[in-house]
């Protein structure tokens, strides 16, 4: 039986894939759970239809973190901590305080975008990835400076 799968199923495929299993397979498994739908003419159009909608919205997404990939680009964040005898931190640089320093300069990321080439535990100059959006990823250097008494 010929189904379209309306979830991506380990194994099998993914959104929008129409793939050949057996009738009790689509039957009793995929279709119930929403898995799958049969691969009529209109089931086919309608999963187009939606294809073609996260294909814009993936696009609009991907040109909004080039733009912001050329505002990062060679940027440089100055973080103060608190730190010791010879540079070293009491504790480290956080994706937290990166997002901070970005948004007091008028640039707005999540957490979730920092990817930290190694942790930060010492004062001075680091790379830091900011990976906007699965194919954007652009580097800044954070400077790490003793928080002044």
């Amino acid at each position: 039986m010929k189904v379209i799968l309306t979830k991506d199923v380990e194994g099998l495929g993914f959104f929008g894939d129409i793939v050949n299993v057996k009738d009790g397979y689509a039957m009793n498994y995929l279709i119930p759970r929403g898995l799958a739908l049969p691969a009529t003419e209109g089931n086919v159009k309608h999963i187009k239809t939606i294809l073609a909608q996260k294909e814009r919205k993936l696009l609009r997404e991907k040109k909004k973190a080039e733009e912001l990939a050329k505002k990062l680009d060679g940027m440089v964040v100055e973080i103060r901590k608190a730190a010791g005898e010879g540079g070293k931190l009491f504790g480290s640089v956080t994706a937290n305080d990166i997002v901070e320093a970005l948004k007091e300069k008028g640039i707005e990321i999540e957490r979730k975008h920092v990817v930290f080439y190694h942790p930060i535990k010492e004062v001075g100059v680091f790379p830091v990835k900011i990976r906007l959006h699965k194919d954007v990823a652009v580097d800044i250097k954070v400077d790490v400076k003793p928080e002044e008494k």
